[in-house]
């Protein structure tokens, strides 16, 4: 049983031991003595033994998941770094069976709330957890206003305090540090990760980066952008029957470009599919496109500059066209951006889309952030040199954060460091063919993250392809290696496409390189 270090009278200790040894509902002994754990900044609002199967979180949770759930103590508490932060987090220990590990999880967006799905996953798996609320409640940027420590405690300062804090909760209750300590996140979590590898390279042994929305601002741009130019454009948009129209299309123009014809793009960058192909040349055509849905396609898919640091914000990549809306890019990314703009960087609540100013406002986005949020500095080498493992992964088909942001970021990495044979130690991108924003997508998209960084972190062993998988009616009809970016997963020339095992990892920039060479 976990115990803290704390002198107990006999009598106490011998009622904990017995009904423990009974196995009968665990009762306010060790946990509840949590409670009155003290910590500079930090008030404990919560202690409490939970019963396995029992916990009710206060969000819509599968029910199967919640029955699954082991025997855990549930500490709440409120971090005040500062005298306007209210930061929120739990941290979950597991009663028996703990792996002797730490994890911290993200959110998504600006949602301020407890991720209690993701600490459910992380408990399940023996791990000692925590998540925050990032300093505020709802999912609104509203917080923003006239409060500039709450930015700070959402953009980075939160997750920080949290991480150290619940360190200090674990060696309390198990009376011993963790052995490893894990991030876990996706979108705005996988941002979150981003922060932490630059800012305290400390913090996590091991650092999952899902789809991270690491260039924010830049994303808020370019949604707010679409959304500016379909809002009253209704003959520009892209109605559903166009976009699968559109992805088709982009499918017969690319999807043989990797060596195989399997309805995926292994990589999109690579394809040149231009809209024009698909104009309507007959006013009575529905089979096409009007001139104003190509440009709405052209303009999905271009970037956007940075007028002060000439930086390309990359748009939404071939293949993504099934994820998108009737405005563009996702409810979600719509919504993000202008609470972004409203709050954030004009800070004034009735800002309109048909106000956005297009590069220059790209600019004075990043500019106002100043690296509070965004998370785009590529000196990686005090969390690599300290041998932290980062793994960064991103759907290919993400229609809500452009997975050019992963592929630019590695690269600026790369060129900071001083080339890959630098960072190829302890930071590896994974692109997933056909996946969209964290799963989903027509490609595998279901794969063990951290499985694989585990084995990095504490045996050494680097991963030189992940599997994913997908499933048709909960049966899984493809497997695909997912390869450390430049690398892609091509076909060995015999064997089911539908195999993970007929595919091999190749660099095709560095062929193409030898093969330029050659000639």
């Amino acid at each position: 049983m976990a115990t803290i270090v704390r002198v107990l009278g006999a009598a106490v200790g011998s009622f904990l031991i017995a009904v423990v040894t009974a196995r009968q509902p665990l009762a306010a002994g060790p946990c509840a003595d949590l409670a009155m754990l003290r910590l500079p900044g930090v008030t404990i609002t919560l202690a409490e033994n939970v019963n396995a199967g029992t916990f009710t979180p206060p969000v819509r949770v599968n029910g199967d998941a919640l029955r699954a759930l082991p025997a855990f103590c549930r500490v709440a508490a409120t971090l005040k770094p500062a005298n306007d932060s209210d930061i929120k987090i739990e941290t979950w220990l597991p009663a028996s069976g703990w792996n002797g590990k730490f994890q911290a999880v993200g959110n998504g967006a600006f949602n301020g709330s407890i991720s209690y799905p993701a600490l459910m996953t992380a408990i399940g798996r023996g791990y000692a957890a925590s998540s925050t609320d990032t300093g505020h409640t709802g999912g609104s940027a509203s917080f923003a206003l006239g409060q500039p420590e709450k930015v700070i405690d959402f953009g980075w300062r939160a997750v920080h305090e949290m991480t150290a804090t619940a360190k200090k909760i674990v060696a309390a209750y198990y009376n011993a540090d963790p052995k490893y300590s894990y991030w876990n996140g996706c979108s705005a979590g996988g941002r979150q990760a981003m922060k932490e590898a630059q800012r305290f390279p400390d913090d996590f042994d091991g650092i999952i980066a899902g789809a991270p929305a690491l260039d924010w601002t830049s994303r808020a741009s370019q949604a707010v952008r679409m959304a500016q130019r379909l809002e009253k454009a209704d003959g520009a948009r892209l109605l559903a029957n166009d976009r699968q129209r559109l992805h088709r299309a982009v499918l017969d123009a690319c999807d043989a470009n990797d060596g195989v014809k399997d309805g995926l793009l292994e990589n999109p960058a690579q394809c040149r599919f231009d809209p024009e192909s698909l104009r309507c040349q007959a006013s009575d055509d529905h089979s096409c496109l009007t001139p104003a849905q190509i440009e709405t396609a052209r303009l999905m898919y271009s970037p956007m500059t940075n007028a002060t640091t000439k930086r390309a914000i990359t748009g939404l990549e071939r293949g993504s066209e099934l994820g998108w809306t009737d405005l563009g890019w996702t409810a979600s990314a719509r919504a993000t951006g202008l609470d972004h703009f409203r709050f954030l960087v004009f800070r004034q609540p009735a800002w309109e889309i048909s106000r956005f100013g297009g590069d220059r406002d790209v600019a004075r986005a990043e500019e106002v952030d100043a690296g509070t949020i965004n998370a785009l500095d590529p000196n990686l080498k005090p969390f690599l040199d300290r041998g932290g493992k980062l793994i960064q992964y991103h759907g290919w088909s993400d229609p809500q954060i452009s997975p050019g942001n992963s592929t630019q970021y590695y690269s600026r990495v790369v060129d900071a460091l001083g080339g890959r044979s630098k960072i190829d130690d302890g930071y590896r991108l994974f692109m997933a063919p056909g996946m969209g924003h964290c799963g989903g997508g027509e490609g595998p998209n279901t794969f063990d993250m951290m499985a694989a960084l585990e084995r990095w972190v504490e045996r050494g062993q680097a991963p030189d392809q992940i599997v994913a998988t997908r499933a048709g009616n909960n049966i899984v009809d493809r497997t695909r290696p997912l390869c450390p970016y430049p690398q892609v997963a091509q076909y060995a020339g015999s064997g089911s496409i539908d195999d993970a095992a007929n595919f091999v990892c190749r660099d095709t920039a560095r062929r193409e390189e030898r093969r330029a060479g050659e000639h």
